[in-house]
C-alpha cells in the first residue's frame, strides 16, 4: 500500500471516529484510539506497518511538549505554585509509589515496576481538560485542582523521559563510567541549548520576522523544535526534553503567540496520528486471551488512583463532592504513558509483551472515564450529596443609590464611572472567580446571586434609586428583571441586552432603558471604517445617526410580533429595504444639489 492510500485511510478514519466520539461526549483522544484499533492489524487490517507510523507520529508528542513549554511562563507557575507543587507533586509520588509496590507484588523488577508505577500515575491532559471544558467545570474547585495536577504531571514527564536512557545504559553497559559519561553529555547538551537559546533565539526570530514571510517564520519555528530534539537525541536524552526546553526559553518572548499559532496545526494533526498509531498497536488479542487479567489491571489502576486522589482532596480540604469528582476525572491513564512505555521498551527497560498489556490497560481506563464521570454526575451526586446553598457574602454597608447586578466587563465600566463621580453603589456578582479577580485589583463587590430576594433586601434595594442589570446570561438577566419588577415595580431598571431578542424580552417585563452590549461599539467602529475610506466626517456622522434612529425605531416596532418568526422575518426584510431606500434618496439629493446651485448661479 502506498503512502497516499495510507494517508487517505488515516484521515478518513480520524474524521469519522473523532466526529462521532465528540458528538457523544467521549472526546477526540478516545476517538483517535478507536479509529486506530479499527483500521489496525487486530481488526480490519487496513494498515499493518504500525512501527513506521508510530515513529513518525512521535513528532506530535514533541510538538505538544514544545507548546506546553511555551505556555509555562514563570509568572503563571508562580501563581499556581501551591496547587502545582503541593497537590500535583503529592499525587504523582503517592500514586507512583502505590502502583510501584503493586508491580513489585506482581513480580516486576524494581526499575520496571518504578517506570510502570510513575507512568500510570499520569493522567490524560487532553482528555480531562476537554471533558471539563465540555461540562463547563474548568473554573470549579475540582476543575482548578485538576488543572494544577495535570500541569505538574506534564512537567514530571520531562525528567522521567530524560531518566530512561540513563537506566537503559545501566542495564547494557558499564555501570559507573557509562552513567557519568551520559550525565556529563546530557548536562552539556542542556547547557548549550539553554545558553544558545537565550542569546540567539530572539535575534533569529526578529530577523526572520523582518522578512515579512509567514512561511519562513513557520519553517523557522519547526526548525527550532527539530534542532532542539536532535541535540537531545545525540546526547542520549529524550527528544521531548529538548522541545520542552526550547518552548520554555520562548515563553516570555514577544513572538510566543505567533510561534504557537504556527505550530498548533502541525501539533494537532501529528498528535492525532500518534493516538491512531497507538490504537493500531493495541493488542486486542490480549483482551480475548486474558480478559480477566486485563480487566483486573484496569480496575486496580482506577481504584488506586481514585483512592489517592480522593485522599488528597480531603487533605487539601476540598469539599467532598469536589474531591470525589476530582478523583473520578483523573483516575485514568494518560497519553504520556504511551510515550513513556514505548521509550522504555526501546531502552529494554520493559518487555514488549508487558508494554502491549500496559497500553491496552491505559486505553481501556480512558474509555471508562466518561462513563464513570456520568455515573458521578447523574447518580452519586443525587444519592450522596446534600443540597447545599452557596454561602454568599454578608453585605455590611448602608444603602446606596445604585445597585449593580453583574460585575463583568459592562458592570465594571459603569462602576468605575460612578466612583469617579463619587456616586456610591453596591455591586453583586455570582461568579466567585470574577469576585476574586476584581478584589485582587482592589475593587469592592459582594459574592451573591441577584436573583434571590433575600440578598436584594440585604443590599437594601428598597432604598435604591436605580438598579443596573449588567448580567451577561440572558436567562439569568430575565429572571432578575422579573423578580425586581414584581417586588419593586417603581424601581427603574437600566439593563444590558445581549441582542434584539433579549431586548424584546426586557420590554415584555416593562424595562424601558436598555443598551445592546455591542451596539454602540459597532456603530463607532463603522464610523471609523467609513472615515478611513475617505468619506467626509459630517456625512459619516449623519449616516450613522440615521442608521441608529431607524434601527431603534424598528426594534420597538418589531416588539409587537417578535414571537411570530414568519412576521418577524418579513419585518426584517422590509426594514432593510426601507433603510436602503432612505440612503439612496439621500444620495440622489446630494447629487442634484450641486446642479441646483449651478443653475441659481447662472440665473
Amino acid at each position: 500500500m502506498d503512502f497516499l492510500q495510507e494517508a487517505a485511510i488515516l484521515l478518513g478514519a480520524a474524521i469519522i471516529a473523532v466526529t462521532l466520539f465528540n458528538k457523544f461526549g467521549f472526546g477526540s483522544v478516545l476517538g483517535y484510539l478507536v479509529a486506530g484499533v479499527i483500521i489496525g492489524p487486530w481488526c480490519l487490517g487496513l494498515i499493518t506497518k504500525v512501527d513506521n507510523i508510530l515513529h513518525f507520529a512521535e513528532l506530535g508528542v514533541v510538538l505538544l511538549l514544545f507548546v506546553i513549554g511555551l505556555e509555562l511562563q514563570p509568572s503563571r507557575l508562580w501563581v499556581l505554585r501551591r496547587s502545582i507543587f503541593g497537590m500535583g507533586l503529592a499525587q504523582v509520588l503517592l500514586t507512583g509509589l502505590a502502583l510501584t509496590l503493586l508491580g513489585l507484588a506482581l513480580g516486576l523488577p524494581l526499575a520496571s515496576a518504578g517506570i510502570v508505577g510513575l507512568g500510570l500515575s499520569l493522567s490524560s491532559t487532553a482528555f480531562v481538560l476537554q471533558l471539563l471544558a465540555e461540562k463547563k467545570q474548568l473554573n470549579t474547585l475540582h476543575g482548578r485542582s485538576a488543572f494544577a495536577i495535570l500541569l505538574f504531571q506534564d512537567l514530571a514527564v520531562i525528567p522521567l523521559l530524560a531518566l530512561l536512557p540513563l537506566l537503559g545504559v545501566n542495564e547494557t553497559g558499564p555501570a559507573g563510567t557509562g552513567i557519568l559519561r551520559n550525565v556529563f553529555t546530557g548536562v552539556t547538551a542542556i547547557t548549550v541549548l539553554v545558553v544558545g537559546g537565550r542569546y540567539f533565539l530572539r535575534p533569529v526570530f526578529r530577523w526572520v520576522a523582518a522578512t515579512g514571510s509567514h512561511e519562513i517564520f513557520s519553517a523557522t519555528s519547526l526548525m527550532l523544535v527539530i534542532v532542539a530534539t536532535l541535540l537531545m537525541d545525540m546526547a542520549g536524552l529524550s527528544m521531548a526534553l529538548g522541545a520542552f526546553l526550547a518552548g520554555v526559553l520562548l515563553a516570555d518572548s514577544e513572538y510566543r503567540h505567533e510561534i504557537e499559532a504556527n505550530i498548533e496545526p502541525f501539533k494537532g494533526l501529528l498528535l492525532g496520528l500518534f493516538f491512531i498509531a497507538v490504537g493500531m498497536s493495541v493488542n486486542i488479542g490480549l483482551l480475548g486471551s486474558a480478559p480477566w487479567t486485563v480487566l483486573g489491571l484496569v480496575a486496580s489502576l482506577l481504584i488506586v488512583k481514585f483512592s489517592v486522589l480522593y485522599g488528597l482532596g480531603w487533605i487539601f480540604k476540598l469539599p467532598t463532592p469536589h474531591g470525589r469528582t476530582l478523583a473520578f476525572v483523573l483516575s485514568q491513564g494518560g497519553e504520556f504513558a504511551f510515550v513513556l512505555f514505548s521509550a522504555a521498551t526501546v531502552y529494554h527497560l520493559l518487555a514488549p509483551a508487558l508494554t502491549d498489556m500496559l497500553i491496552l490497560v491505559v486505553s481501556l481506563s480512558m474509555a471508562v472515564t466518561p462513563l464513570l464521570f456520568q455515573i458521578n454526575e447523574r447518580w452519586l451526586k443525587l444519592w450522596l450529596d446534600e443540597p447545599q446553598e452557596p454561602v454568599f457574602d454578608r453585605i455590611d454597608e448602608p444603602a446606596n443609590p445604585v445597585i449593580i447586578a453583574g460585575f463583568g466587563r459592562v458592570g465594571q465600566i459603569i462602576g468605575r464611572l460612578l466612583r469617579l463621580k463619587h456616586v456610591s453603589f453596591t455591586a453583586l456578582e455570582i461568579s466567585q472567580t470574577q469576585v476574586d479577580f476584581v478584589r485582587k485589583f482592589g475593587g469592592k463587590l459582594y459574592y451573591g446571586d441577584a436573583s434571590r430576594i433575600d440578598l436584594l433586601r440585604a443590599a437594601r434595594i428598597e432604598q435604591a434609586k436605580i438598579f443596573v442589570l449588567a448580567v451577561d446570561d440572558v436567562q439569568a438577566s430575565i429572571k432578575i428583571a422579573e423578580l425586581v419588577k414584581t417586588h419593586y415595580p417603581k424601581l427603574e431598571i437600566y439593563a444590558r441586552a445581549r441582542n434584539r431578542h433579549h431586548a424584546h424580552m426586557l420590554i415584555d417585563l416593562g424595562v424601558k432603558v436598555f443598551v445592546r452590549e455591542t451596539y454602540f461599539s459597532s456603530l463607532r467602529l463603522a464610523e471609523q471604517v467609513l472615515c478611513g475610506l475617505g468619506l467626509p466626517q459630517n456625512e459619516v456622522v449623519e449616516s450613522i445617526e440615521k442608521f441608529r434612529s431607524h434601527d431603534e425605531a424598528t426594534l420597538l416596532k418589531q416588539h409587537a410580533f417578535h414571537y411570530d418568526e414568519t412576521q418577524l422575518i418579513q419585518s426584517v426584510k422590509g426594514a432593510a429595504e426601507e433603510l436602503q431606500s432612505l440612503f439612496e434618496a439621500d444620495l440622489a439629493s446630494q447629487n442634484t444639489e450641486p446642479d441646483r446651485r449651478a443653475g441659481n448661479d447662472h440665473r
